[in-house]
């Protein structure tokens, strides 16, 4: 049996992407069954040009192979990720060229991901198994804007409902996204494994040492429109100017636009290029309280943001500038949180002040047992491999019925 992974991130590069493939293949590991060869397809590191990070082209790990595509240099626009695509998608159709499999998983939060594992897919002759974390179109409609890249919409539209038809199996990481799934793919089966905590941030000691200044709020993660820190983050802290500072870890397209507007307040605000991940767990520690925050887009209220499990797993106070089921899901799920609307800087004040009152650590003992990541992804690299059996064994079947070459 042959399956193919395609994932435009894998480590040591940084993304959720990333994390989440590192998590389900170490899970397969764990749980192979005899005779299933798998292929990894990724990229080269490249996620930050800020942050330089070498891998080999090409690795064997026993039943694992691991190609990684060089990358054009690249900054965040869309012009820039379309080459950087391009190149990839190039790579991965040289790589596979002539190969079976029986199996395709594309894990994809930008949709030509998963069009590029249907493509392969298709040359195969073989099933099609997607990892779907986030919808593009739906995201981008709100993103662009008046841009005059929204006349691309439609087709890209017309691309998603054809990719996702073509899937045999969808997996959502938010249930934000099931409507929408269903509409697209009504055959597909539905599968619901989310993002979870990863084994490196849990039994971790966060107590932060005495001689910090503090109170620290922390943000580490993607600086984009997505986020949009830009549109919150100084007058947040122009309100909260002496009770507390805001470090920013991290890079993107919108960094230099918020590098611009914390200018009148840069002594409340201190930018930090993105570090390895080894190194996380030391942010954290040095942290009082950790922000996540999402642009105010409708499209953002479908999703449910991977860094939130991390934040969790620290029992520091989470301030949450978010909306729909990222906001019901903090509320139900995750003790310490408070939640604001996004880019309300008033209100991310007052959240400051609750959360300053919040002992610490949080209990958080039950979420941290139930999102455990190892375990999630245990149940879905078993589901994989089911999927992965039940198309080898589909195989031989026509084969031995005469309907498709040997």
């Amino acid at each position: 049996m042959r399956l193919l992974i395609l994932s435009f991130y894998y480590p040591p590069d940084l993304s959720a992407g990333s994390f989440r493939c590192e998590a389900l293949v170490n899970a397969l590991k764990e749980n192979m069954p005899e005779g299933l060869q798998v292929d990894i397809v990724t990229t080269r590191p490249n996620r930050y040009q800020s942050l330089i990070i070498d891998a080999p082209d090409y690795e064997e790990q026993g039943s694992f192979t691991i190609c990684r595509i060089p990358m054009p240099s690249h900054q965040s626009g869309m012009a820039d990720q379309s080459r950087a695509f391009l190149s990839y998608a190039r790579g991965v159709l040289s790589a596979i060229k002539g190969r079976k499999y029986d199996a395709v998983y594309g894990t994809s939060s930008r949709l030509m991901t998963a069009v590029l594992a249907a493509k392969a897919a298709r040359n195969s002759g073989a099933p099609l198994y997607l990892d779907i974390r986030d919808l593009f179109v739906d995201t981008m409609g709100d993103v662009l804007g008046t841009s005059p890249l929204r006349f691309l919409l439609p087709a890209f539209g017309m691309l998603e409902r054809q990719t996702f038809a073509q899937a045999a199996r969808i997996n959502i990481v938010s249930q934000g996204f099931a409507g929408d799934l269903r509409q697209a793919a009504p055959n597909a089966e539905l599968r619901a494994f989310t993002n979870g905590i990863d084994t490196a941030f849990l039994d971790q000691d966060y107590s932060k040492p005495t001689d910090k200044d503090g109170p620290v709020i922390l943000y580490a993660g993607n600086i984009g429109e997505g986020q949009g820190l830009h549109r919150v983050i100084p007058e947040a802290a122009s309100l909260v100017a002496g009770k507390a500072r805001f470090h920013i870890v991290g890079d993107g397209g919108k960094l230099d636009d918020l590098r611009s507007a914390i200018e009148p307040v840069q002594d409340s605000v201190t930018l930090k290029p993105p570090v390895p991940r080894s190194e996380m767990v030391d942010l954290y520690r040095n942290a009082d309280m950790l922000l996540i925050h999402l642009n105010d887009h409708a499209a953002f209220h479908k999703v449910l943001p991977s860094k939130l499990f991390e934040y969790a797993a620290t029992g520091k106070p989470i301030l949450a500038g978010v909306a729909g089921i990222s906001a019901e899901f903090l509320r139900s799920e995750v003790p310490g949180s408070f939640v604001f609307d996004p880019c309300d800087a008033k209100a991310m004040a007052r959240a400051i002040e609750e959360a300053r009152a919040l002992p610490q650590p949080v209990d958080r003992c039950a979420f941290l047992a139930k999102y455990k990541r190892s375990n999630i992804m245990t149940e879905m690299a078993q589901d994989l491999v089911d999927f992965v059996e039940e198309a080898s064994s589909a195989q031989k079947t026509l084969q031995h019925r005469g309907k498709i070459p040997q």
